[in-house]
């Protein structure tokens, strides 16, 4: 057994060495040719490092010619040394051919080169001036509001086409999730908008009288709170109110769960996590924030009158006539134009940075804060862009 293993060891120290890599160099005419041949990988160019190293020294010849077709494997440990005997040569002008590599030898040959010639780094960079880096900083928020639209027209428009909870179908309405998603966006959000908004009602009209008791106009108080709130502030404040509590929820609760991975597995069984996640609670946002904004119009309203009565002696009574001449139905329907509008503004944006959170709670906690600041944003944008608009038509 002893013997027989000697032997074996004997044969396979002899095909190995068969394998070795070998340099075979002539020079003829001012051509000095490398034939290479054998194994070129880590465990074997160590073998001929010295020798390569000799060549290199080598002077008085102006080409030189490798030949690569008998060179059986290489890695990148091989292609670097035969890079660098051709590096050594390119810097001393000399001509070199290279002849019978494989396509393999040719792609390691390359990239070891490309990244031996890779200039360095030139040290550490300053920042900027501030003029700069307030340019980039613009530049960068350009492109991100474009991929912001972009995202939220595609899931606005795959909304308004249907719920398609299978993928590619327009069908599958979930009328359950839709009521569970306005019981929870609209109901549970009447305490804190009746709230706010009768406050909101009272002080508008505590300092209207107040002001215009100096002209002996305090009856004109009822004007003031009719028409801003059933035109600009119950809508704007319902629509705020909502952007913080709903909209902020809905990102949460998108956003948990792409981190864990949810969203992919609707995906995996055939479902569209647009239709499942996004389409109840847009379609629920459009119909309880018209809602909301009439409770929050009567709160602030009842408010309005509270304050009147208290600051100015005016009664109820007085308060109602008085306001049924100052408004009309022009007055309540530029508010409520815009409620639906402004659902789906932050509903889309709020499903976009739900959909953007990746995988850390610290990406979720900034995608909520987003969704909240560009939601009321873009709301506040949209009611003067509307108040704009209703000068235009006189309406």
């Amino acid at each position: 057994m002893l013997t027989i293993r000697k032997r074996d060891a004997s044969g396979t120290t002899a095909k190995e060495a068969d394998h070795q890599p070998r340099v075979v160099v002539g020079e003829d005419g001012g051509v000095l040719g490398c034939a290479f041949s054998g194994t070129w990988t880590t465990r074997t160019v160590a073998l001929v490092d010295a020798e390569m190293r000799k060549i290199e020294q080598r002077s008085g010849f102006q080409t030189l010619a490798l030949d690569l077709s008998h060179i059986e494997k290489m890695d990148t440990a091989g292609a670097w040394v035969i890079d660098r005997l051709v590096s050594a040569f390119e810097k001393q002008g000399v001509k070199i051919t290279i002849q019978g590599q494989s396509e393999v030898a040719s792609i390691l040959l390359g990239a070891v080169g490309d990244a031996v010639r890779r200039e360095p780094d030139s040290g550490i960079v300053g920042p900027p001036n501030i003029v700069i880096r307030a340019l980039e900083a613009v530049g960068r928020r350009v492109y991100e509001m474009r991929d912001d639209f972009l995202a939220a027209m595609n899931i606005l428009g795959a909304t308004i086409r249907g719920a398609q909870m299978k993928l590619g179908r327009g069908h599958a309405v979930n009328p359950a999730a839709i009521f569970n998603q306005m019981d929870r966006m609209g109901v549970g959000a009447i305490p804190v908008v009746v709230l706010m908004s009768a406050i909101v009602g009272a002080i508008v009209a505590q300092q209207g009288a107040y002001q215009l008791s100096y002209f002996g106009a305090d009856i004109f108080v009822v004007d003031l709170v009719g028409v801003l709130i059933l035109r600009e502030l119950g809508v704007l404040m319902t629509a705020i109110m909502i952007a913080g509590r709903s909209g902020s929820a809905i990102t949460a609760e998108i956003g948990s769960m792409k981190m864990r991975e949810e969203v992919d597995a609707l995906k995996v069984i055939g479902l569209n996590p647009i239709g499942v996640l996004v389409f109840p609670r847009l379609v629920a946002l459009v119909i309880a924030l018209p809602c909301l904004t009439i409770i929050a119009n009567f709160a602030a309203l009842g408010g309005g009158i509270a304050a009147a009565w208290l600051y100015s002696d005016i009664a109820p009574a007085a308060f109602i006539d008085r306001l049924r001449v100052a408004i009309d139905l022009s007055t309540i329907f530029a508010g409520l134009i815009k409620a639906p509008f402004m659902a789906m503004i932050i509903g889309t944006i709020a499903s976009v940075e739900g959909m953007k959170v990746g995988g850390s709670a610290e990406s979720l906690g900034q995608h909520v804060t987003a969704s909240v600041v560009k939601s009321i944003f873009v709301v506040i944008i949209l009611d003067g862009l509307f108040a704009m608009f209703y000068a235009a038509i006189e309406f």
